[in-house]
This record gives C-alpha cells, sequence and structure tokens, in this order.
C-alpha cells in the first residue's frame, strides 16, 4: 500500500478556487499541453488539473485520468460532464502499484503527474510504467508539493527517474519539486 493517500474528503479542498493563486494549471500545464495531444494524469483526483487539461487539448485531444479511489473518480466525472467536458475525459479506476496505461504504451504525448509519486509503493516501478506509455519526443512533468515532500525524497524521485531511463531536462527546488522528464 502506498505511504500515504489523500482522503477523499481532501479532494474538496483541493478544488478550493484560491489555490489558483498557488499553482495555477494553465500556468503549470499550458508551455506543455497543445490541443489534439493525449494526456496522462495519474493521480488525478476530482480533477483539479483534469479539467483545465482537457480544455487545452481541446476537442481532438484525449485526457485519461487515473485514481486509485473510485470516490475521488465519480465526483471528477460529474464536474466534467457539468462543464461539457466528458467527451474528452476518460476515468480509470487503478490499483496502487499500477498506472492504468498498459494499453497506451507508446501513445502518450505529456504526463502531468502533480503531488503523485510520493503516494506511489514503489516509485521506481510507477515510473518505468510512465516511460512505457510515453511516445517518442513525449514529456512527464513531476511535480510535489514542497513543504510535504522533504528536497531529499524529491531527489529520490528523481534518481528513480534516470533509473527508469528518463532524462531529467529540467528540476526547479527553489520554487517547488519539480522536474521536466524526457524519454
Amino acid at each position: 500500500m502506498p505511504r500515504h493517500v489523500c482522503p477523499p474528503w481532501v479532494g474538496y479542498l483541493l478544488l478550493n478556487p484560491l489555490r489558483k493563486w498557488l499553482e495555477n494549471p494553465v500556468r503549470l500545464l499550458g508551455p506543455f499541453v497543445r490541443p489534439g495531444m493525449t494526456v496522462l494524469e495519474p493521480g488525478c483526483a476530482m480533477g483539479y488539473f483534469t479539467l483545465p487539461l482537457a480544455r487545452m487539448v481541446g476537442p481532438e485531444g484525449r485526457v485519461v485520468a487515473t485514481d486509485i479511489q473510485a470516490a475521488m473518480l465519480d465526483r471528477l466525472r460529474r464536474r466534467a460532464a457539468r462543464a461539457n467536458l466528458a467527451d474528452r475525459i476518460e476515468c480509470r479506476l487503478t490499483g496502487a502499484d499500477d498506472l492504468g496505461a498498459d494499453d497506451l504504451e507508446g501513445q502518450v504525448d505529456f504526463a502531468a503527474v502533480i503531488h503523485v509519486v510520493h503516494e506511489v509503493p514503489d516509485a521506481g516501478r510507477f515510473l518505468g510504467n510512465l516511460l512505457r506509455a510515453l511516445r517518442p519526443g513525449g514529456r512527464a512533468l513531476v511535480v510535489e508539493p514542497k513543504g510535504h515532500v522533504a528536497e531529499a525524497d524529491f531527489e529520490a524521485t528523481r534518481e528513480a527517474a534516470h533509473t527508469a531511463g528518463f532524462a531529467v531536462q529540467e528540476f526547479d527546488l527553489a520554487r517547488r519539486c519539480m522536474a521536466l522528464l524526457r524519454p
């Protein structure tokens, strides 16, 4: 089991509109996402990043949102339907050790891995599965909550990514625990 899993009630707090001041999805993800892309978002929770991603990929794109908690995905589905974005978002219930993307091998343009690696039981396995899902030229943005995840733990995540076969294009600990990974 993961060391820590965000309980469903916290998902409502994560949807707080004031969060955009600290973590604006468009500013954070906009430089990487284009219309028509296939985006994978593991650990999507109730979709704080999922709905903006669906808008960014446009009607020709697709967001595959995975989570280990059915309650989170149910709430995301309702939010997506209200926002008229349900046709762009595929929700998948996964296990703690499963990325839920075996059928996407080599098809994902971008992966938004936000606030999730610290919750998986085996970061190396998780990142290896993520690497297989990415197409050549694809990228993954890994972001962990600074203060919640120690810099040493994030350094271990970066090393696990390198061991899995990723090249770390950017690494930023000054503002947050964030790395842009390329196959």
